[in-house]
C-alpha cells in the first residue's frame, strides 16, 4: 500500500496522476476529429441526402458551395503552411535588422516585407506583437500586420485564379492593399500613441527554441487551418445562400448604384470575416456585381473585420482597437476605390 508520507509514495502518486492525464489527453476529441467524422457521414450518406433534399435551389446552392471550397482550399493550405513556417523558423529579429530607425522609412520597408513574408490575418497579429516586443516601431509593425495577409504571392495568385482574364483585379488589389497598409503606418507614426497599446503587447517575447520549431510549425499550421477553414466554410455557405435566396435583381440594383454597391460590399467584408486566401473566390461568385465593389470587398476584408477586431482588442487592448479598426476601414475603402479607378477596374 502506498503512503504519501514518504518520498517514494509521493513519487508513485505523481506518476499515477501523470499517466492518467496522458491517457485523458490521448483520447480527447478535437475539432479535426469532429470535422473528419462529419465528412465521413456525409460521404456514406450522400445517396440518402440527395433523395431527401432533391430541391433545385438546394442543388444550385450546394454546387456554388463546393466550387468555392474546392477552388480556395489549395491556397488556404499553402497559406497556413507558410504561416506555420514563419512562426517557427523566421525570427522577428530579421525584420528588426533590416528596418530603418526612422518610423516613416520603416513603414515602407515593412509594407514591402509583407510580400516576402506572407501569412493570414490571424497569424499577422501575433507576429506584429512579437515585432513590437523586440523593439520594432509600432508604425512598422502595424504596417506589416496589414500588408502580410493582403499583398503576399498566395493571395495574389488566388485572386488571379478567381478572376481569370482580369489581371487588372490583381494589380488593383495589390496597389490598394499596399497603400492601405502604408497609409495606416504613416498615420500611426504621426498621431499614434503608445498608451493606446497595452503594456503586455510591448513586453519582449521569447524566441522559439531549436528543439521546438517543428512542433510550433505543426501546431501553428493546424490551428490556422482549422480556424481559417471554418471561416472559409462559413463564407462559402453565405455565398451559396446569397446566390440562391437573394433575388438577382437586388444585385442588379447594386450594379446600377455603384456607390451603394461599394458601401454594401465594404460592410459585407467586415461582417463575413473571410480568410484572405479564400475571399477572392467568394467575391467572384457574385457575378451580378461589377468589379469595383468586389475590389473594395477584397481590400477591406484582410485589413479589418470582426475577427480581426476581436484579435486586436485582445492583443493590443480595446483602446487601440476602437481607434485603429474604424480608421483602417475608411482608409482601405478609399484606397481600393482610388486604385480601382487608376488601374481601370470597372
Amino acid at each position: 500500500m502506498l503512503s504519501v508520507s514518504d518520498p517514494a509514495g509521493i513519487i508513485a502518486v505523481v506518476n499515477m496522476v501523470s499517466d492518467t492525464d496522458r491517457r485523458t489527453r490521448r483520447f480527447r476529441i478535437s475539432s479535426v476529429e469532429v470535422l473528419c467524422a462529419v465528412l465521413l457521414i456525409a460521404i456514406l450518406g450522400q445517396g440518402w441526402l440527395q433523395r431527401a433534399f432533391d430541391v433545385p435551389a438546394l442543388r444550385t446552392g450546394s454546387t456554388v458551395f463546393v466550387a468555392v471550397c474546392v477552388q480556395a482550399l489549395p491556397f488556404l493550405v499553402l497559406g497556413v503552411l507558410i504561416s506555420g513556417a514563419i512562426a517557427a523558423f523566421v525570427s522577428a529579429r530579421v525584420l528588426e535588422k533590416v528596418l530603418p530607425r526612422r518610423a516613416g522609412a520603416a513603414v515602407g520597408v515593412a509594407g514591402l516585407a509583407g510580400v516576402a513574408l506572407p501569412g493570414c490575418e490571424c497569424a499577422s497579429v501575433p507576429v506584429a506583437r512579437r515585432l513590437m516586443g523586440q523593439g520594432v516601431a509600432p508604425a512598422a509593425a502595424l504596417t506589416f500586420l496589414l500588408a502580410a495577409p493582403a499583398v503576399n504571392p498566395v493571395v495574389l495568385v488566388a485572386t488571379a485564379v478567381a478572376f481569370p482574364g482580369k489581371p487588372e483585379m490583381v494589380l488593383a488589389r495589390f496597389a490598394g492593399s499596399l497603400a492601405t497598409a502604408m497609409v495606416m503606418g504613416w498615420l500611426w507614426a504621426r498621431w499614434g500613441k503608445l498608451e493606446w497599446i497595452t503594456s503586455r503587447a510591448l513586453r519582449r517575447l521569447p524566441d522559439v527554441e531549436g528543439g521546438q520549431r517543428w512542433r510550433v510549425f505543426a501546431e501553428t499550421a493546424r490551428t490556422d487551418l482549422v480556424e481559417a477553414g471554418g471561416f472559409l466554410v462559413l463564407g462559402a455557405l453565405i455565398s451559396s445562400a446569397l446566390n440562391v435566396l437573394v433575388p438577382a435583381r437586388w444585385f442588379g440594383v447594386l450594379g446600377d448604384q455603384l456607390v451603394l454597391g461599394i458601401v454594401v460590399m465594404a460592410v459585407l467584408a467586415v461582417v463575413l470575416a473571410l480568410c484572405s486566401e479564400a475571399d477572392a473566390f467568394v467575391a467572384a461568385s457574385l457575378t451580378a456585381l461589377p468589379l469595383l465593389p468586389k475590389l473594395v470587398f477584397l481590400v477591406v476584408g484582410p485589413a479589418v473585420d470582426v475577427k480581426l477586431f476581436a484579435l486586436q482588442a485582445g492583443t493590443f487592448g480595446k483602446s487601440f482597437a476602437v481607434r485603429f479598426a474604424p480608421a483602417t476601414f475608411v482608409v482601405a475603402a478609399a484606397c481600393a476605390v482610388v486604385a480601382g479607378l487608376v488601374v481601370g477596374v470597372a
